[in-house]
């Protein structure tokens, strides 16, 4: 196992069976990445997040699905139905082989078909197994279906990110990426338990939990003020009980070619009051900080300002920013320690001195497309146990002969009876 030392890799010499939709392929991918062998075991015919788009090319196609290149690399794959007993008895052959068994499906599927945890860690008492669905293993919404919107909105998360006029909430999405980084961590945490005791467990990852997790300081905002923290586009309303209520303010600022996000502020944060007067020292030495650099940031209270006030200090600001670049105002933040920074878009991105010193992106050949299709790499950087992209994501039963045959020492004949019977 990775975990003592004798693989350079952190999960080298384990093995993972992902059963998961999209709700949970990217858990999957992080535990192939840092170097488990992680078997993607999909129905006869496909995952159904192969028909997710985009399509490489525009072309709709199972094979072509850059959703689920994304989330499926560096991972075997084979097709196995669960519905039928030949396909379960192979399962459990592979149960016997593997470290750790990662699921999506309803609460009570693996039960119906004599798969729970009971049955699979009377096969392998070490096993690990993680369950990840929208709302957990119990409770009232435990069988509900949703979609990625579905669960931002029921988190509260989706609240936050409503426009400031209208109150209307705001697309966001990837839900399934916080269910799935909260369930390799749980798999983690239960990986060092099982190291120490000899133990498996059974994981029950709530995605609604993760994500209402992330709403970081709004429940104690509420506990203390019942006060709801709510989104207003490129603000942020800094929630103040009656009568002066929630006030406005500015974190998106345009300038010339984009967006900068800056945090005005002062009083008794030195920190941010030593920001904001290095920025007004930029307005005015730009001729446009007259009534900036008069202001006393010193006795700047966002529990006692009125809206007014700020929005005429917002206004200030807004004008000589929009006389700047991007590129302009963040090389003034960085000599001068002002909380200010690009916001980036996408080719920016790509684009990205940082990110290409550390090599971060990551090439690799899809020869099926006669290509190379570049892939966001490491999250986490670790020196003697790297992370590594070691493939594409598998084509449908990809691996089956490989695993099926070279592996677990079935026959060509003994495959074309399992297809036949609807088993892979």
């Amino acid at each position: 196992m990775g975990i003592d030392g004798e693989c350079d890799t952190l999960l080298g010499g384990s093995r993972a069976l992902d059963l998961t939709d999209e709700q949970g392929s990217y858990c999957g991918k992080l535990l192939a990445e840092y170097g488990a062998d992680v078997i993607k075991i999909e129905p006869p015919g496909g995952d159904s997040a192969r028909r997710i788009g985009p399509f490489y090319q525009d072309i709709p196609d199972p094979e072509k699905s850059l959703f689920w290149f994304a989330l499926n690399t560096s991972k075997r794959g084979i097709t196995l139905s669960l519905d039928t007993s030949e396909g379960r008895d192979l399962f459990k052959k592979l149960v016997a082989t593997a470290d750790f068994v990662i699921e999506s499906f309803a609460p009570g599927y693996m039960a119906e078909r004599g798969l729970a945890y009971d049955d699979l860690a009377r096969i392998n008492p070490r096993i690990i197994m993680t369950s990840i669905t929208p709302f957990g293993q119990t409770g009232p919404l435990a069988h509900y279906k949703t979609s990625d919107i579905v669960m931002w909105a029921m988190s509260g998360y989706m609240y936050l990110c409503a426009e400031m006029d209208t109150g209307e909430p705001y697309r966001v999405g990837l839900s399934n990426y916080q269910g799935s980084l909260h369930a390799a961590m749980g798999t983690m945490i239960a990986h060092y338990h099982r190291e120490l005791t000899g133990e498996g467990q059974h994981l029950d990852v709530s995605i609604q939990e993760a994500l209402t997790g992330f709403l970081m300081n709004t429940e104690e905002v509420w506990d203390l003020y019942k006060v709801n923290i709510r989104g207003a586009g490129p603000n942020y309303l800094t929630p103040r009980p009656a009568p002066r209520g929630a006030l406005r303010t500015r974190l998106h600022w345009p300038c010339k070619d984009g967006y900068v996000s800056f945090f005005l502020g002062g009083g008794g944060v030195q920190q941010m009051l030593n920001s904001t007067r290095a920025m007004v020292e930029l307005a005015d030495a730009a001729g446009m900080g007259d009534v900036l650099k008069k202001y006393d940031w010193t006795k700047y209270d966002t529990s006692k300002i009125t809206q007014e006030e700020r929005d005429m200090l917002e206004e200030e600001f807004l004008k000589f920013f929009r006389t700047k670049t991007k590129e302009e105002l963040y090389q003034a933040a960085i000599e001068r320690a002002i909380a200010c920074s690009p916001l980036n878009a996408v080719d920016e991105i790509f684009s990205s001195p940082q990110l290409a010193d550390r090599d971060y992106f990551v090439e690799i050949d899809h020869p099926d497309l006669g290509t190379t299709l570049r892939y966001p790499g490491a999250p986490v950087k670790l020196a003697d146990s790297p992370y590594r992209i070691t493939k594409r994501a598998p084509r449908i039963g990809e691996h089956n002969a490989e695993i099926y045959q070279g592996e677990m020492g079935l026959t060509a004949d003994d495959l074309g009876r399992l297809r036949t019977a609807g088993a892979i």
